[in-house]
């Protein structure tokens, strides 16, 4: 009797605490209506249904409107779902599948929440950012110098602008960031590690794949939406991070087109408004807008932009425009003056951009360009041993699991370092190389338990000999 008492009692506490914490997640997530899919927020107080289904007091109005004018014809009303069905088909079906996953919630915010999270202290100087990227990043220490203090001046501007401190009613302009440089020479790695020591949320999107509005592709406002799931669609974080377009040279105009050019020109007129700085209406928890998809308004005025790309015969541009300056005489320069020269890219202007293809409006908005120099043989062996997630850490990371300690010669890393340059494509090619001699060594370490080091030769790499293996003991 006593344990029937106990289990009652246990079932009802246990009842209290799934009502309890189904109550917490209903108040921690706002309701979205279910016909026209828009939050609490914006639509007003809902209106619960059976099934988990609210409904904003708009479409509950033309709910009746079509019953009262037009009988009881529900399926008359745009969007919505299940209306053309029997009343009685709704007992068949699982409240679960009615119900709104939670990527697609949006979480709602205290006034605790909405107050600025970033303070001045909390804001690296360009000293302190250059020094940790440089744990990461090898050499490029012009434009790991640019770039640090181009986010330390956005990230003031983020702050006077979120602050009641500015009374002079001074504005600071966005320094969106062009970075120029050769692939493989480390753009978008660069990028990557600067978002994950600042903490804030990073969006990697492609320009290739970006259209004119209408076309097939992807609209301007899907690298936002990009942003804002990096944040966990939290509107307020996403507004403060970092969106890096890639392989922007890929939108350059197109020459000798007769035809739109949907996916050069256009994309770099619509994007003009991200770079400058609007509103933008984004969907949440998906990159399509339609009817069953929330929508949320995202602002990019205070959204640092990065554009990247390697401008592939940009560096014929710089020339010809170089060696224009020749004339006759004895002060004349050497026709073939800049051809050798490997940091070409470092005299870039805009001049040079536009005759590329870019736009003026559009290299307008991007005030600070970066150039990244060409990896040298003595920078990719560095690359190969300094960072501190180089790949010969990792690699002797993994042996170390198996108990294995991992040695390179250094005449092993000249000649990868030399097998790199051979096929241009930059830091890439190192991995590439390391993990075609690495796997025959991977496969095998683990077949004997008695292996205690293996050390990587020259010999072995031009397949003149093996890996010298040393046992325990």
């Amino acid at each position: 009797m006593e344990d029937r008492e106990y289990l009652e009692e246990n079932k009802t506490d246990q009842t209290h605490t799934e009502e309890k914490g189904q109550k917490k997640e209903e108040d921690e997530y706002e309701k979205i209506c279910y016909v026209c899919r828009r939050p609490e927020s914006v639509a007003g107080p809902m209106i619960s249904m059976p099934g988990g289904m609210n409904l904003c007091h708009d479409c509950m109005q033309k709910a009746f409107d079509s019953v009262t004018q037009g009988g009881l014809d529900l399926s008359k009303i745009q969007n919505m779902p299940y209306m053309n069905l029997n009343f009685s088909d709704f007992s068949n079906l699982n409240p679960q599948d009615l119900e709104i996953p939670k990527k697609q919630k949006i979480k709602k915010r205290s006034d605790k929440e909405k107050k600025p999270e970033l303070e001045l202290k909390d804001i690296p100087a360009p000293h302190v950012i250059k020094r940790q990227l440089d744990q990461y990043v090898v050499g490029q220490e012009k434009a790991k110098k640019a770039i640090s203090v181009a986010v330390y001046n956005h990230y003031k501007r983020v702050f006077l602008a979120n602050s009641s401190k500015n009374q002079d009613e001074v504005q600071i302009e966005k320094s969106n960031i062009l970075m120029i440089g050769p692939t493989g020479s480390g753009k978008t790695y660069l990028v990557k590690t600067l978002a994950r020591l600042l903490n804030v949320p990073l969006a990697i999107a492609d320009a290739t794949s970006l259209t004119e509005a209408g076309y097939i592709g992807d609209d301007i406002e899907s690298v936002v939406s990009k942003l804002l799931a990096a944040a966990d669609n939290d509107v307020e974080r996403a507004e403060r991070g970092i969106i890096f377009i890639d392989e922007i040279d890929k939108i350059a105009k197109k020459k000798n087109t007769n035809s739109r050019d949907v996916s050069g020109e256009s994309v770099q007129q619509e994007l003009l408004k991200l770079l400058e700085g609007s509103n933008v209406e984004v969907p949440v928890g998906s990159n399509q807008k339609n009817a069953l998809t929330p929508m949320t308004t995202v602002s990019t005025d205070n959204i640092l932009f990065i554009c990247g790309g390697a401008f592939p015969d940009l560096e014929d541009i710089i020339r010809e425009r170089l060696t224009q300056k020749s004339s006759i005489g004895f002060s004349a320069e050497l026709k073939d003056k800049y051809d050798k020269e490997e940091n070409i890219l470092s005299c870039v202007t805009n001049e040079d951009l536009r005759t590329f293809g870019m736009i003026p409006e559009f290299l307008g908005r991007l005030p600070v360009t970066v150039t990244l120099q060409t990896l040298t043989k003595d920078l990719l062996v560095r690359i190969l041993k300094e960072p501190k997630n180089a790949i010969l850490k990792q690699y002797k990371k993994l042996l170390a699991l198996d108990e294995v300690n991992l040695v390179f010669e250094d005449d092993a890393l000249e000649w990868i370092a030399q097998e790199a340059l051979k096929k241009k494509t930059g830091a890439r090619a190192l991995r590439a190389i390391i993990e075609d001699f690495m796997l025959d060594i991977m496969y095998e370490i683990p077949k004997d338990p008695e292996i205690g080091s293996v050390v990587i030769t020259r010999a072995y790499l031009e397949k003149n000999g093996g890996p010298l293996i040393q046992m325990r003991g």
